[in-house]
């Protein structure tokens, strides 16, 4: 059987850049077993899933390691193949998932806006085992949401710099780790490692801004940020605090069309 395969960077506006995610359109579900190993043989941070059901669509996430209940890059990524490459042509794409419906608004031939829920930070004193020990650092202000630890440090330059031990820092019980300072050249940067979910850094987290977001409003006092992930690939992300959610504005680049066979 021969199905369709895409693959797209999201949140750059160049090849190359941001975040990779490959988009798997399906009239029916595969496998669990089966999207699974597909995730892991495309070994890319996300692979989507997606089938239609009647005005929406439902999407389904899979790191190489395991499925995971939300992702903003490969939803930004598959809103761009649905217009670009599939014919959709609504304003407003709708995505059902883990984490509720998600909408995908299309601003322009190539930049969108997600619209996520807000996840909101809340300080953590018991600090888990692995997690300073893992980024090689001696004291930070920590947070915990249901996905991940935030990790609060002082300056851009330490996130810049920060070179983690991933045996450590999969240690620490939570989808991942993100890092996160104010920014020289944007309100507030970030690095994000998930060795637990079998991506050791993340280039470009969607779903870590929806943590970021609410926190950094309320410090900067504004609800219209921008952001910068520092990975080797880099993101760009205009972000907005609007109630409890998160939006997301991002470009995306087509980078793949083919097939593949099981």
């Amino acid at each position: 059987m021969k199905l369709p395969i895409y693959i797209a960077d999201a949140f750059t506006s160049k090849l190359f850049g941001g975040n990779p995610a490959a988009i798997c359109p399906l009239h029916d579900w595969l496998p669990d077993a089966t999207m699974q190993k597909l995730a892991a043989e495309n070994n890319l941070s996300e692979t989507a899933f997606i089938i239609e059901e009647d005005d929406h669509f439902r999407i389904r996430w899979f790191t190489p390691a395991a499925e995971v209940k939300l992702c903003g890059h490969a939803t930004l990524a598959s809103a761009h193949i649905f217009y670009t490459e599939l014919g959709h042509s609504k304003p407003e794409i709708w995505f059902e998932s883990l984490s509720g419906m998600l909408k995908v608004a299309r601003k322009d031939e190539n930049t969108y806006t997600l619209d996520f829920p807000a996840n909101a930070p809340e300080l953590e004193t018991n600090i888990p085992g692995g997690l300073f020990e893992g980024l090689k650092i001696e004291n930070a202000l920590v947070y915990k949401t249901s996905f991940d630890y935030m990790v609060v440090v002082d300056s851009q330059q330490i996130i810049e710099n920060l070179e983690p031990d991933f045996a450590q820092l999969a240690k620490v019980k939570a989808r991942g780790v993100v890092t996160t300072a104010k920014g020289n050249g944007a309100d507030f940067v970030s690095r994000c490692f998930y060795p637990q979910s079998g991506i050791n850094e993340d280039p470009v987290t969607g779903s870590a801004h929806t943590i970021m977001v609410p926190y950094w409003a309320r410090e900067l006092g504004k609800t219209k940020l921008k952001a910068i992930q520092l990975s080797k690939r880099k993101g760009h992300i205009d972000c907005e605090l609007r109630d409890n959610r998160v939006l997301m504005s991002g470009n995306a680049v087509t980078y793949l069309k083919g097939e593949y066979i099981i």
